[in-house]
């Protein structure tokens, strides 16, 4: 079966990477949850896409160069709609509470962000975290930096790694030949445009932001081992009609 995560959360309904957008993927029934980790100035890690605040706060600046009391400042959730005024950019252990609390037993897809900026020791700061307890949910990790998957592999020898990938034909390769590393998560264009790679590829396949009815129910028909959406509601809705 095709699973279902939710990309930034429910990013497409929800301010994305936030407490309210988790909140929603949790609700929904989505199978996982996707979301990115950098690290501050003084060494937190933070749930944030960019590299920078500028897109998704009302503040300026990169991650890197702001304090967590910085960020903790800052709305994150009027640019997408008035009512998230309140929201704030959570840490990651903000939202491994959420999902405590929620009694969440899907998996989270933890995407390390260091494909711009690659942060000194931020690959032990998550594993330090994630191996502290155990979870009642699965996790496993995700980058579009292979060094630093091989970082983490060091800490978790164990643990699941995917290479975020966009059309880099030669990623694809390493992937395969590498023995560690058990799927690539390509855009939803690639897939579209290389449909008998897809078809022979040998390791699991999960594109991201097929948000389309018909893309997400073209993935479910090429049995793709998962897909990553900003709208895992309608997700899961066309794989029940698809599974009809």
């Amino acid at each position: 079966m095709t699973v279902i995560i939710a990309h930034r959360g429910s990013a497409g309904t929800h301010p994305e990477n936030t407490l309210p957008a988790f909140m929603e993927a949790v609700r929904t029934g989505a199978d996982g949850i996707e979301l990115d980790v950098h690290l501050t100035a003084d060494q937190q890690l933070v749930v944030i896409h960019d590299e920078s605040v500028d897109r998704t706060t009302d503040g300026k600046g990169l991650i890197r160069e702001l304090t967590l009391e910085e960020i903790k400042e800052l709305d994150a959730g009027s640019w997408f709609d008035e009512k998230y005024q309140a929201t704030k950019i959570s840490t990651l252990q903000e939202v491994l509470n959420l999902l405590l609390q929620m009694r969440f037993r899907g998996f989270l897809c933890i995407e390390i962000k260091t494909n711009k900026f690659h942060y000194p020791g931020i690959e032990e700061k998550i594993s330090s975290v994630m191996t502290s307890k155990e979870w009642p949910f699965t996790y496993w990790y995700t980058s579009f930096n292979i060094d630093s998957l091989r970082i983490m592999h060091e800490y978790e020898p164990d643990a699941q790694y995917d290479l975020i990938q966009k059309n880099d034909l030669e990623k694809y390769k390493t992937v395969l030949d590498s023995d560690f590393i058990e799927g690539v998560h390509p855009s939803y264009d690639w897939v579209k445009q290389n449909p008998s790679i897809v078809k022979e590829y040998e390791k699991a396949i999960r594109p991201w932001t097929p948000n389309l009815y018909e893309t997400m129910m073209a993935c479910f028909e090429n049995k793709l081992a998962g897909i990553i959406t900003d709208f895992p509601e309608k997700a899961i809705r066309a794989r029940s009609r698809y599974n009809k």
